[in-house]
């Protein structure tokens, strides 16, 4: 794909926050280059080149995390699973600054961060590359007429459908009750399936959880978690 096919793509969330601590401008200035996935934006790749995964990660198995917030269970999952090279995509700056001093006390270093929009990662992901995804409290979008921004939507889950290998996982994670209805509605017609055989199977937390202060938040003002895994067919 060149430049002059580049889709028009809408951004609707927040790139920066409240003003970012000495120390994590900082991280951001020292750490962020070195923990790069590869050529992403259009700018410095405008053909649109594939990623070489192997040469990043050494021919490990590839996960990747949508939205990392503070970037707590991406560190989390990164130490537990060594054997495992995980990206994670974070446009909100704030967030990343959270996450490289994490990454720095952690010491790991089977991670690459991409600060940007998860789609413009889907155009360089190689095709069925992904053994597992996550999509942990997304941007709820409550208000009807913005479900359309949603990411469990056509524009989200089919290039997502695409980078993942068959028989790759993908966790998503909300308290949104209405994120279910649309998560349970959208995502088996785009080629998963809902792996459920029982209420414990969405409403206890996988083995390999860690609370993310967004849970907690969501814990303290009265909101039930939702764990819903599903598998490419």
């Amino acid at each position: 794909m060149n430049t002059a096919s580049r889709p028009h793509r809408n951004f609707y969330g927040r790139r920066k926050g409240k003003h970012l601590k000495a120390s994590q401008e900082g991280y951001l200035e020292e750490d962020l280059a070195a923990l790069s996935p590869g050529p992403v934006d259009w700018d410095v790749n405008p053909d649109r080149v594939p990623l070489d995964l192997k040469a990043l990660f050494g021919g490990k198995p590839v996960w990747l995390e949508i939205g990392f917030g503070g970037g707590e269970h991406l560190v989390h999952q990164a130490s537990a699973n060594p054997d495992v090279g995980i990206i994670g995509c974070e446009p909100y700056i704030n967030g990343v600054a959270m996450l490289l001093g994490k990454i720095r006390k952690a010491n790991v270093d089977n991670l690459a961060v991409y600060p940007g929009d998860v789609r413009d990662m889907f155009d360089v992901l190689p095709e069925a590359s992904i053994d597992r995804a996550f999509l942990l409290y997304p941007d709820p979008w409550p208000k009807a007429r913005h479900h359309r921004r949603r990411f469990v939507t056509e524009e989200h889950l089919a290039p997502l459908v695409r980078v993942l290998k068959p028989g790759a996982i993908f966790r998503v994670a909300t308290d949104i009750p209405d994120y279910v209805r649309q998560t349970l509605e959208q995502v088996p017609g785009h080629g998963f399936e809902w792996l459920a055989e029982g209420p414990d199977h969405w409403r206890v937390a996988w083995d390999d959880w860690i609370s993310t202060r967004y849970e907690q938040k969501a814990l303290r003002e009265g909101r039930v978690p939702h764990y819903l895994t599903f598998r490419k067919k």
